[in-house]
């Protein structure tokens, strides 16, 4: 896990650096730092508009009792997005830029979903057992129905 790190900081700064130098060559040094400020500037713009629609998507799936699993893989990619843009380079703004396109982002994130299931394992388990009498009065309990835990405490047994 190391390893792929360290090339990460160290090979893209490397290549970004090369890029710039060629394009400061082919367009010149203004140019070339005009466009890449141009390129962060609109590109966390739009991070920022996306940002907050994917957040307004979030609350509202949230506030309607749905899990907003699509709306919160987007919210992070558009993070990472912002991220890129905000990091000055050609390559940087290009990858951010790539995913505020929703197919893009779509791509990266079916292929997170697929890296998840295939190296993160995750465990679930639901007890339908209840829980001792806590008092003359009340049992708590626990119960699964449909696949969703309903926890209940009962008051009062005796009903007349």
């Amino acid at each position: 896990m190391l390893l792929p790190l360290l090339l990460l900081f160290t090979l893209v700064p490397l290549l970004e650096l090369w890029l710039l130098i060629r394009l400061s060559g082919v367009f010149g040094l203004l140019t070339t730092i005009s466009v890449v400020l141009l390129t962060g500037m609109v590109g966390a713009a739009l991070a920022r508009w996306q940002g907050w629609q994917a957040m307004h998507r979030i609350r509202s799936q949230m506030n309607q009792g749905i899990m907003p699993a699509q709306a919160l893989g987007d919210g992070a990619l558009i993070l990472v997005a912002g991220v890129l843009l905000i990091t000055p380079g050609v390559l940087t703004d290009v990858v951010g830029l790539a995913l505020l396109l929703p197919p893009v982002r779509l791509a990266a994130r079916k292929g997170l979903q697929m890296w998840v299931a295939k190296h993160v394992r995750m465990e679930t388990s639901f007890s339908s057992a209840g829980f001792p009498q806590t008092d003359g009065n009340s049992v708590a309990e626990s119960q699964v129905v449909e696949g969703r835990v309903i926890d209940a405490h009962v008051i009062d047994t005796d009903v007349e």
